[in-house]
């Protein structure tokens, strides 16, 4: 008897699966979880992890890897810690940072989500070590989250993709900024679709987007709000190299979503959310890096070749959503 046929693994969980959890910290906390990554010119990896304490606060603490896997050293205290004195968007915490290396700036450009009385926004803070930041604020107010900068410039500007939430939804937009401080010229990127599909009502980056030949390749998380709660899975899309608001294609199918018990029970149970990745030196093999049930740290391994060959198999063209701009 044939065996039911199964759908295509694109990312394959390491069998080390979860690779950090709470216990691993060297100072108390409550959870560790959707983590920027980013690898260091002499190869190694590094994880800038979402850290929540009891209070229910979060902050940000680098983790350091040879490969990516194993064997992590952990700072011993925060790494960048909310400052409500000076920032006030960042009364109650800092999270799920997206790390991108601007080469123009040889510096890396994290953007994180700072949590205020207004409700969440998106800030920047600039490194080139992961020791000492060079905060920029705010760059969007609430509602706005799941963003990160494109690592060049479109048409002579910085671009952001970020997820803005509003009366018309919660949809993937990008924005446009010559200085990093100002951004303007929104447009809408992907649409969040209606009814039964898996991605309905709710989308947003996971992690930033992956240069490729053909353009940028985008990874992205989809929500279904169901009876027993909300369900986070990925899916993909191509956006078009020196356009990045023009999709040219959209995965109909979902290519990851939680099935492990780290993934299905935690603090936030069925979710699997990345915010970084890794991309090796064949500029081929992929490391995703993401949060299992807003609990621990996991990794997956994939290939962009083979993301890209699925995605023209099972994308199709989208069309520009009727609302294309934002003032």
């Amino acid at each position: 008897m044939r065996g039911a046929p199964t759908y295509p693994v694109l990312l394959q969980r390491s069998r080390f699966n979860p690779i950090l959890t709470a216990a691993d910290w060297p100072y108390p906390v409550h959870a560790v979880f959707n983590p920027g990554a980013t690898r260091l010119k002499d190869g190694s990896t590094l994880l800038l992890c979402r850290v929540e304490d009891r209070r229910g606060l979060s902050h940000l603490c680098t983790a350091r890897s040879r490969d990516g896997v194993s064997d992590w050293i952990i700072d011993a205290k925060p790494t960048l810690s909310p400052d409500p004195d000076r920032y006030p968007e960042e009364l109650w915490g800092i999270e799920d940072p997206r790390i991108t290396f601007v080469e123009e700036l040889q510096k890396y450009a994290v953007v994180y989500t700072a949590v205020g009385r207004g409700g969440p926004g998106v800030a920047m803070a600039l490194t080139e070590d992961f020791r000492t930041f060079e905060r920029l604020g705010l760059l969007l107010q609430a509602d706005d989250k799941d963003a990160a900068l494109l690592p060049r410039r479109i048409d002579g500007n910085y671009a952001l993709i970020h997820r803005p939430t509003d009366d018309s939804g919660a949809h993937i937009w990008i924005s446009y900024s010559s200085d990093l401080r100002t951004w303007g010229r929104r447009r809408m990127v992907l649409e969040a679709r209606q009814g039964a599909w898996w991605d309905a009502k709710e989308v947003g980056l996971s992690p930033p987007l992956i240069p490729t030949p053909r353009g940028w390749l985008m990874i992205y998380h989809g929500v279904r709000h169901t009876t027993s709660g909300c369900l986070y899975r990925l899916g993909l899309a191509l956006l078009a190299p020196d356009e990045p608001e023009r999709c040219l294609l959209r995965g109909e199918p979902w290519i990851f979503g939680p099935e492990t018990p780290y993934e299905r029970f935690g603090d936030a149970g069925n979710v699997a959310f990345p915010c970084g990745y890794t991309l090796g030196s064949d500029g081929d093999r992929l490391n995703v890096y993401y949060g299992a049930a807003d609990t621990s740290i996991a990794v997956a391994t994939g290939s962009v070749s083979e993301l890209l060959r699925w995605l023209d198999q099972n994308g199709s063209p989208t069309t520009a959503p009727a609302s294309s701009s934002r003032k």
